[in-house]
């Protein structure tokens, strides 16, 4: 497998590598130069970033305006104050206007750690999911945000794409190839299924090794395409197969399990479902990741709890 990389440094990668191929994009950022790690991208093309200062609400309105003027617009900034301090611009300017930005939510999750509820951003999903007009997409790996960002650059409309903050190793092989709505199958299985956002993919697989070596056989699956989603192929994934474990560094609601749930219910699976997340109602630990994911139960070892204590009730 290819050494971890940051998510943030993929996306410098792609918007140099779009501009060379021809694509009029720009990149807006709010005084988050650092955060994008944008600073190849300016040594490339010095007169095509626009810094707005700490002003989210204008670099959303910026970003709309610049797609209306026919360019590719692409926000870069922390997830957190995108969604919260943007939030009337992103439903407005982007999503019901149609403009042509794609929005990076840099950070997501509980990146953050430490810096505690101000910067995580563990409803992003939620609040995008309820606005219409938009694709919504979390990778969990180098290759599958390479493609993603790809894919964002060429379609027509706006996009959202929920970035983690973190190094992550690779997942998939080299011959993966993305595709919209998709639900990707990292590993097949017949006790029980777990489904996975994002960054929390890497802890997911981790833990069906550990129930394998237990004689436990789990399916795993991965959902970064959150809009448009093949709900049929995830129904069909989950028959037959009684008990669904959902994962992700978000809140249980309107997250990856809330969607899974919506599938088990209007499609009758007869599977049950625990959802594993930042619980309702609450706040994510104030913690270094690792530290925040195990008081959560979300690393591996939580998720192998959950998932024996699950079967052993059958």
């Amino acid at each position: 497998m290819a050494n971890a990389e940051h998510f943030a440094n993929i996306m410098v990668e792609r918007f140099i590598a779009a501009v060379n191929r021809g694509v009029d994009l720009v990149p807006v950022v709010a005084d988050s130069t650092s955060t994008a790690k944008i600073a190849p991208f300016i040594q490339a093309f010095p007169d095509r970033l626009v810094n707005v200062g700490i002003a989210e609400q204008a670099l959303v309105g910026t970003a709309a305006g610049l797609a209306l003027g026919g360019k590719v617009a692409a926000t870069c900034n922390a997830a957190p104050f995108l969604i919260s301090r943007a939030n009337e611009q992103v439903k407005v300017d982007v999503c019901y206007n149609n403009t042509n930005v794609k929005l990076f939510g840099l950070n997501s999750g509980a990146s953050y750690g430490p810096l505690a509820s101000t910067h995580h951003s563990i409803d992003d999903i939620s609040v995008m999911r309820g606005f219409g007009n938009i694709e919504i997409f979390a990778p969990a790996s180098p290759l599958q945000c390479r493609q993603i960002i790809d894919y964002a650059i060429e379609k027509q409309g706006p996009v959202y794409i929920r970035m983690d903050g973190k190094e992550l190793p690779e997942l998939f092989e080299q011959d993966y190839q993305f595709k919209p709505g998709q639900i990707d199958v990292l590993a097949t299985g017949s006790d029980l299924v777990f489904v996975g956002m994002g960054s929390a993919m890497h802890e997911v697989v981790a833990a069906a090794e550990r129930l394998r070596e237990q004689g436990v056989s789990p399916k795993v699956l991965c959902i970064s395409s959150i809009r448009p989603c093949d709900v049929e192929q995830l129904a069909k994934l989950l028959a037959g197969i009684k008990h669904v474990i959902s994962v992700e560094e978000h809140n249980v609601n309107g997250g990856v399990g809330a969607l899974v749930a919506e599938v088990i219910a209007e499609f009758g699976t007869a599977s049950r479902l625990k959802r594993l997340g930042i619980p309702d109602g609450g706040y994510a630990l104030a913690a270094d990741r690792k530290s925040l994911r195990a008081h959560h139960g979300i690393d591996a070892k939580g998720i192998v709890s959950h998932a024996l204590e699950m079967l052993k009730e059958n």
